[in-house]
C-alpha cells in the first residue's frame, strides 16, 4: 500500500512538472477572432471549438475571444486589420481573398463540385497548399478551411428552375468579379455588397435576392425578407481560418504548433456540424414559410455549360502554373 502511494505521488509530481514545463512554452495572449455569421451558425460553433482547444491545451494562457456578426467590421475591413496586425484572426470566405491573391478566384468558379468531399479534397490538397503559401507574402497565414456549403439563390420574386429565371433579378453577390460575371451570364443584375449590408438591402428592396448556403440563410433570418429558395448549388463555399502574419511571427514554435493543431481539429469538427445543419435547414426554411425548389440535373448541366466562358475568361488572367494545377486537381477530385 505504501509503495502504491509513493508511486502515485511520483506520478502526480511528474504530471505537475510536465504541466509547469508546458505552461512555460506559452505566453499570456488574448486573440481577437472575427467572423461574419451569427453565434448560432456552424462557423461560430467551429470558432468556439477552436477557442476551447486553445485554452485547454495552453493551460489557459492563450485565450481566443470571438467577435461574431461583423462586430469588427465587414469582411474587407477585417482582412485589412488582419494584414496590418491590428486583428489577430479572421474566419471569412475564400471569395474576398481573391482581391489579395487573385488565383483564389479559382475556388469560386461555378459548378465545380457535386459533393462536399470534392471541395474538401481541393482545399486540403496541393492547390490549397499553394494558394495558402502565396498569402504568406501578403500578411495572412491560413490554418485550415471551415465549411460553408453549397450556395443557393433566394429572392422575393419567383422560383428559379432554370437559368432564364434569373433574368432581370437584382441579386446581392459577394464583392468578387467571378460572382458578378457568373450572374451576368444569366442576365441577372448582380450588386456586390458586404454581407453586413445584406439583410437591410433585402428588406428595403434595394435587391430582390441573394445567394448563400442554407445555414447562412437560416441563421441570418433571410426567410423574413425573401420568399423563394432555389437549390442551385452553383458554388461550394469554404471559410479559411486566417491569422495575421505579423501576429503569427511573434509566436514561438510551440504556440504556432498549438494553434495549427487546434485549427485542424476544429476544422474537422466544424465540417461535420455544418453539413448536419445544412441537411436540416431546408425543412426549417420551409417551416418558416419559404417556397423551396430544386433544379433538374439536365438544367444544372446546361447552366454549367453556359458559364464555361467565365472559367476561361478568369483562368486566362491567372498564373498558368496555378491554373494547370487547378485543372489536374479538379480532375482528381471529380472522381471522389
Amino acid at each position: 500500500m505504501k509503495k502504491t502511494l509513493i508511486q502515485l505521488a511520483a506520478a502526480c509530481s511528474l504530471v505537475l512538472a510536465s504541466t509547469a514545463a508546458l505552461a512555460q512554452d506559452f505566453q499570456d495572449r488574448t486573440l481577437k477572432l472575427g467572423h461574419l455569421n451569427n453565434t448560432d451558425h456552424p462557423t461560430s460553433l467551429g470558432v468556439k471549438k477552436f477557442a476551447e482547444l486553445v485554452s485547454s491545451r495552453s493551460g489557459g494562457k492563450i485565450k481566443v475571444t470571438e467577435f461574431a456578426s461583423s462586430q469588427l467590421g465587414n469582411e474587407l475591413q477585417q482582412q485589412s486589420a488582419l494584414m496590418g496586425g491590428v486583428q489577430e484572426m479572421l474566419v471569412a470566405s475564400t471569395t474576398s481573398l481573391a482581391g489579395i491573391v487573385k488565383e483564389f478566384g479559382l475556388l469560386d468558379f461555378p459548378f465545380l463540385f457535386s459533393h462536399p468531399r470534392q471541395a474538401d479534397a481541393m482545399v486540403d490538397g496541393p492547390l490549397g497548399a499553394l494558394l495558402k503559401s502565396r498569402l504568406n507574402d501578403k500578411g495572412i497565414v491560413v490554418l485550415g478551411f471551415f465549411d460553408l456549403g453549397f450556395r443557393n439563390v433566394t429572392n422575393s420574386k419567383r422560383p428559379i428552375t432554370r437559368g432564364e429565371d434569373l433574368d432581370g433579378l437584382k441579386l446581392r453577390v459577394i464583392p468578387n468579379p467571378v460572382f458578378v460575371e457568373t450572374f451576368k451570364t444569366f442576365k441577372a443584375n448582380p450588386l456586390p455588397l458586404p454581407f453586413a449590408e445584406l439583410y437591410g438591402a433585402l428588406e428595403s428592396k434595394t435587391v430582390d435576392g441573394q445567394e448563400n448556403p442554407y445555414a447562412v440563410i437560416l441563421s441570418s433570418k433571410l426567410y423574413e425578407v425573401n420568399k423563394y429558395v432555389s437549390e442551385t448549388n452553383h458554388v461550394y463555399a469554404t471559410n479559411p481560418i486566417q491569422v495575421s502574419k505579423k501576429f503569427w511571427d511573434k509566436l514561438n514554435p510551440a504556440e504556432q504548433k498549438l494553434l495549427q493543431e487546434a485549427a485542424t481539429e476544429a476544422q474537422n469538427y466544424q465540417r461535420g456540424v455544418s453539413r448536419e445543419v445544412s441537411a436540416k435547414a431546408v425543412n426549417e426554411l420551409k417551416a418558416k414559410g419559404m417556397v423551396f425548389n430544386t433544379l433538374s440535373e439536365p438544367e444544372q448541366q446546361r447552366m454549367r455549360n453556359e458559364v464555361r466562358p467565365v472559367h476561361d475568361k478568369f483562368a486566362a488572367s491567372y498564373d498558368p502554373a496555378v491554373v494547370k494545377l487547378f485543372k489536374s486537381e479538379l480532375e482528381r477530385v471529380s472522381k471522389l
